[in-house]
């Protein structure tokens, strides 16, 4: 005689689901047994997706601090931005020079077809050649100003031609970004502040911990290296 259900006879346990068989729910009033060990040596089930851009958020999780690709974590040295301000300084005032040297030259040699003492030939060669020179130093201004702005654009990227050279960077100190055009010109005008007292905010990077200028104090700004 049995007592409850008829399919399934007091004291008697529900047959076990074979091995990888979805598990059926449980009933009401039967415990359910607990799942088969796993096989040495069988595929892991898989987990549930999780996007990628959700690693490294949320609680428990260090925040991504925004740092410059290519930053090793290291300031420049006071010497590698002394070379690189060199090559900026060269590439503003470079063409100028050649251009002015130039304009002398030609200034001296104009009047060579001229007698020693013959003054309106002398005379009439220097007015020829006067407007000529006064092009030339308006060509060598133009370039020093579009050069600097070259400049200022390139650092406000994150490196000016001389400091891509020497392999550093100008970036922000809180988030490691590059400036962008206004703060770097802003910087520019805070380096009188360098130039005060002997120019001893140019040297201060030699031995500040950060090797900032007073002007990288005032921007809050680092040069550092990259690869």
């Amino acid at each position: 005689m049995s007592f409850g259900d008829p399919n399934n006879p007091y004291g008697q346990q529900p047959p076990q689901a074979p091995y990888g068989a979805p598990q059926q729910p449980a009933q009401y009033g039967y415990p359910q047994p607990p799942p088969p060990p796993q096989a040495y040596g069988a595929p892991q089930q898989p987990g549930p997706y999780v996007p990628p851009q959700q690693f490294g958020q949320g609680p428990g999780y260090p925040q991504q601090s925004g740092m410059a690709p290519g930053w090793h974590g290291a300031y420049a040295s006071w010497g590698a931005r002394v070379a690189a301000t060199l090559i900026d300084v060269l590439f503003v005032v470079l063409v100028p020079i050649i251009i002015v040297a130039l304009s002398m030259l030609l200034r001296h040699t104009w009047d060579s077809d001229c007698q020693y003492l013959d003054i309106e030939c002398k005379d009439a060669a220097k007015q020829e050649i006067i407007p000529f020179i006064f092009v030339m130093w308006g060509l060598a201004f133009l370039w020093s100003v579009v050069a600097n702005i070259v400049i200022l654009v390139k650092e406000g990227k994150g490196a000016s031609p001389g400091k891509k050279v020497m392999k550093i960077q100008l970036i922000r100190e809180e988030t490691g970004r590059p400036l962008g055009f206004g703060l770097v010109l802003l910087r520019r005008i805070c380096h009188g502040l360098d130039s005060a007292a002997c120019s001893i905010g140019y040297l201060w990077p030699a031995w500040d911990a950060k090797g900032q200028t007073f002007a990288d104090k005032v921007m809050s700004t680092v040069v550092v290296r990259r690869r």
